[in-house]
């Protein structure tokens, strides 16, 4: 087996990677996302990961689409409902925390597959045991923290995939997983109503279905752990002394980049909107509409579905601009993608809040503003594996984490309480998105510059011994060895 670093893999070993026909750089990372390509195993891997996260969001919105059969069942007031949802939020900043460190250390194929198994226990057990609105808030409380695999998920692309790719592989794995949300949002009232017809009481069919999201993390974290490669060629990337001697060094080298802090504040309003819409659109479809449980969840569900293509539209994007002009592109085109989201999001509450609104002409303006706001989210990851080459890992957990906290924050400020009705909490989450994406034009790469100056240090000045530097100038990132 040879070691992945600075070493070149052997010729055979590079054919392994991605078939004779296939193109790999010199580190066995492929320079290409070819999802039909199952013989490599970038590719599994690749599908692993999404198929994994996939299972995560559908547990983590498992709740929202059935609340009318929780409301009797757990005797759950008004407020309860927000309170379990910054519950979720909280504990998937938590989990994306620690899970950035984790994959720096044990690698995040493992940190992933032991996160869904964990995951699937805690969501079982409290869904076995809860009977009043504590227990609801524990459960989406628990389903929230297998949100860490999103950052494991970023984590293992950006090891596979070399910087031609990357943006892409990491947009398309998250985009494909985010539609587990929608998934959830048509398939639980479903599964719902078929545990009802058998016959089960109404106070146990919820739990009965709470199965489904188990079983899918049961599934795909034995996958995950049963998969024999961390990187191409079965590299792994932790759990050696010296890289736990790194430890606060890959810590220190994330949280005192000013650039990750920017880049999660931003995420927070691109990724954080996403989890606003997805956990509140039900509800608002029920009750400016009046529709019943099943249509509101396949209303709310077109939001998260356009995570199959949004996304992954964002990543390739990122990519090609790059192509044309560097890492300023990406920086311009993020700004330029969020900045429209976010407009549409305050359109959507605008247009919730007329006298007589229209169901068809409000999806369509809903759909418009997921496609923005989705393909921001795959436009930050392109630029993320480039901040810091040593701590990939606590950089991509601090923007993720970002997420999280732009819609706790958010909750809290908009939705909780009765000071704004639900169509003026949207718009000005739309509003907040607005603002919260201008300091994008504070983030600056020596080599490359920022949206509005240019380089700070010429191409081939190599004294410079911040891992940005050398990142940038190469247009490359490694992960901590």
């Amino acid at each position: 087996m040879v070691t992945m670093g600075k070493k070149k893999l052997a010729d055979e070993e590079i054919a392994y990677c991605y078939g004779a026909a296939g193109v790999v750089d010199d580190q066995g990372r492929a320079t290409e996302l070819r999802p039909l390509a199952l013989s490599s195993p970038h590719t599994q891997a690749f599908h692993l990961a999404w198929l994994s996260l996939f299972a995560c969001f559908f547990a983590a919105f498992a709740a929202p689409p059935i609340l009318p059969a929780l409301r009797p069942a757990l005797v759950l007031a008004p407020t309860d409902a927000p309170a379990a949802a910054v519950g979720s939020l909280s504990a998937t900043l938590v989990g994306r925390l620690a899970m950035g460190p984790a994959c720096d250390l044990l690698g995040p194929r493992r940190a992933s597959g032991v996160a869904s198994l964990l995951a699937a226990l805690a969501v079982a057990a409290t869904a076995v045991t809860a009977s009043s609105p504590a227990g609801f808030v524990a459960l989406r409380f628990v389903a929230g923290l297998s949100l860490a695999n999103f950052v494991a998920n970023q984590h293992w692309m950006s090891g596979i995939f070399a910087p031609s790719a990357v943006g892409l592989a990491n947009a398309v794995a998250a985009g494909w997983a985010n539609v587990g949300s929608a998934a959830a949002q048509l398939v639980m009232p479903l599964a719902y109503e078929r545990v009802l017809r058998l016959g089960v009481p109404v106070t146990v069919a919820w739990r009965v279905t709470y199965l489904l999201p188990c079983a899918l993390l049961i599934t795909t974290g034995l996958a995950v752990l049963a998969f024999p490669y961390d990187l191409p060629r079965g590299a792994g990337v932790g759990g050696g002394a010296k890289t736990r001697k790194s430890f606060w060094k890959v810590v220190r080298g994330g949280v005192a980049d000013y650039r990750a802090w920017v880049l999660a504040l931003t995420y927070g309003y691109c990724y954080g909107v996403e989890l606003i819409m997805e956990n509140v659109a039900a509800d608002f479809f029920r009750k400016r509409f009046h529709l019943p449980m099943e249509a509101a969840g396949a209303a709310a569900a077109c939001f998260g579905a356009m995570n199959a293509v949004a996304r992954p539209a964002g990543g390739m994007a990122s990519d090609a601009v790059a192509r044309l002009f560097g890492m300023r592109g990406r920086l311009w085109v993020l700004w330029t993608v969020q900045t429209a989201g976010a407009a549409l999001c305050v359109l959507v509450g605008r247009m919730g809040a007329t006298e007589a609104p229209s169901l068809a002409a409000t999806m369509a303006v809903m759909v418009a503003c997921a496609a923005f706001v989705q393909a921001a989210s795959g436009l930050t990851f392109g630029i993320v594996p480039f901040v810091s080459k040593r701590s990939l890992g606590v950089v991509s957990g601090m923007t993720a984490s970002g997420g999280a906290v732009g819609a706790i924050v958010t909750n809290r400020l908009f939705f909780s309480g009765s000071r704004y009705t639900i169509e003026e909490a949207i718009s000005l989450t739309g509003a907040a998105s607005l603002v919260c994406t201008l300091p994008l034009a504070l983030v600056h790469f020596p080599r490359h510059g920022g949206m509005f100056c240019g380089p700070t240090m010429a191409a081939g000045d190599d004294h410079h011994d911040g891992d940005d530097a050398a990142a940038d100038d190469h247009g490359d990132y490694m992960l901590l060895k």
